[in-house]
């Protein structure tokens, strides 16, 4: 019998387990894959989350934060405009591939059991819960639901897509001769597309990440996406690629859904923030150690689990909620028709103080 099974060993799963592991908690970790591997994300971590993400690392791991980029700066690219905003403090760009390794080699040492290449199957019953595998079935007090937001566990008859538009990611590393210490952003009709500088820690230092979020029927492949964009089409034209490239689909937007039937939802499994805020590795950081903090007093006998159930559900809306309105608010008036947003680029050029509020809303 575990304290706790997390199922997805992300940044959400993970950050979850080692709050949890730390504070005394026997903890299950399942991941269907294997690490290292590559993740459809802009690799962005903001600054808000820095220090937690310090304190999560393993101190043989604190490095992948003292090599990461430093991103001080925003660029949006839209309507032949260039909207630039300072980001301070500043944020930091780090590989998806090192952050999983690093964040997991951090669990198990902190006496956290993982397990790799393990598909969960089904969960039933409630403290205990019991849980069905590929390797067996295992049993806990709590559970948390990291396993993204599309896992076979998450898949429901309503939470696919109503309007019949598909949304791709797409992500690819590239080589880029000096790139400039920003996230920008290039928007386009049907999709925009992300490019930060990023260390990938193996030889490269000069190499960036190419994101984007773009309609299926806009484009497929990266190639297609860079032409969207003149200006992304000429910064990208002397790009070698560096790592082969990763996609998935579809991508939804619904209603953050922080608890389902006692189980806490961590991550990507409880909400969907779009990309282009660059906060989701932040975000689910921050939720999988608040579910787990919430089940704390659970463990210690102080309270039952449907109480911590709705504390955490209480204390997301709260405090990461916001963030995915406030995101889906920015993104339908980027994609309001060009007559209507064209004074509000006009405004946003010239007031440096809105476009640091709007920032400051999403995160």
């Amino acid at each position: 019998m575990y304290d706790l099974i997390v199922v997805g060993g992300g940044p959400a799963g993970a950050s979850a387990a080692i709050t949890c592991a730390r504070n005394g908690a026997r903890v299950l970790l399942l991941e269907r894959g294997r690490f290292p591997r590559h993740k459809v994300c802009g690799e962005f971590v903001s600054a808000e989350s820095l220090d937690l993400l310090a304190d999560l690392l393993a101190p043989q791991d604190k490095r992948l934060l003292a090599d990461a980029v430093r991103i001080a700066r925003a660029r949006v690219f839209l309507d032949g405009r260039v909207i630039e905003t300072v980001v301070d403090p500043p944020g930091a760009s780090v590989s998806r591939l090192n952050l999983d390794a690093a964040l997991w080699d951090s669990a198990e040492q902190c006496g956290v059991e993982g397990r790799q290449q393990v598909i969960v199957q089904s969960i039933s019953g409630s403290d205990p819960f019991l849980v069905d595998t590929s390797v067996g079935e295992f049993e806990s007090r709590a559970l948390i639901n990291a396993s993204g937001r599309w896992s076979n566990l998450n898949r429901t008859p309503t939470n696919g897509q109503s309007s019949g538009v598909k949304w791709l990611g797409l992500k690819g590393h590239f080589s880029e001769s000096s790139p400039h210490a920003s996230v920008d952003l290039y928007f386009f009709e049907g999709g925009y597309c992300g490019v930060q500088p990023v260390n990938m820690m193996d030889g490269f230092e000069q190499s960036v990440n190419a994101c984007a979020m773009v309609r299926a029927d806009v484009g497929s492949t990266l190639s297609e996406v860079f032409i969207c964009h003149p200006a992304l089409q000429e910064r990208s034209r002397e790009w070698k690629p560096l790592s082969d490239p990763v996609s998935t689909s579809p991508l939804v937007f619904s209603e953050p859904q922080p608890e389902r039937d006692g189980i806490l939802m961590a991550g990507d499994a409880a909400a969907f923030v779009d990309p282009f805020v660059g906060d989701g590795i932040s975000l689910a950081l921050r939720s999988g150690s608040l579910a787990s903090e919430c089940l704390l007093p659970f463990f210690a006998g102080s309270l039952s689990l449907a109480q911590a159930a709705r504390n955490y559900r209480s204390a997301y809306e709260q405090r990461l909620a916001p963030v995915f309105h406030m995101s889906s608010k920015i993104r339908r008036m980027l994609s309001l028709p060009q007559i209507i947003r064209t004074p509000i680029l006009s405004l946003l050029e010239k007031s440096p103080a809105i476009k640091q509020y709007l920032v400051s809303k999403t995160r």
